[in-house]
């Protein structure tokens, strides 16, 4: 997508839609935001819209990090565990892998 063709009443609209989405459990479409707006919001000269556009891009980042530590978390706590939760363990895993390491 070239940004620099768009308004910047578009620009808005679009970082603001973005962040919007990843509301839906879509956190993909933050990191999406932050990358695509980054410089749009932080690099080039002042305009109206760029202050709201520069706290979307803050926020989408931020929510990025808190998916992406959740996620790094679950993971490492459920490969810890896995064994020590049995049965539960093997209903929520799509793969269930032998033994014990």
């Amino acid at each position: 997508m070239d940004l620099s063709r768009a308004p910047n009443e578009r620009k808005l609209y679009l970082c603001k839609w973005y962040f919007k989405a990843g509301f839906a459990l879509l956190p993909f479409l933050w990191s999406i935001n932050t990358v695509w707006f980054f410089n749009e919001a932080f690099r080039k000269p002042a305009y109206d819209e760029q202050k709201e556009i520069k706290k979307y891009v803050i926020f989408s980042l931020v929510g990025s990090l808190v998916w992406i530590v959740a996620i790094i978390a679950w993971v490492v706590t459920f490969q810890l565990k896995r064994t020590e939760w049995g049965e539960f363990a093997d209903n929520i895993s799509f793969l269930i892998p032998l033994g014990q390491a």
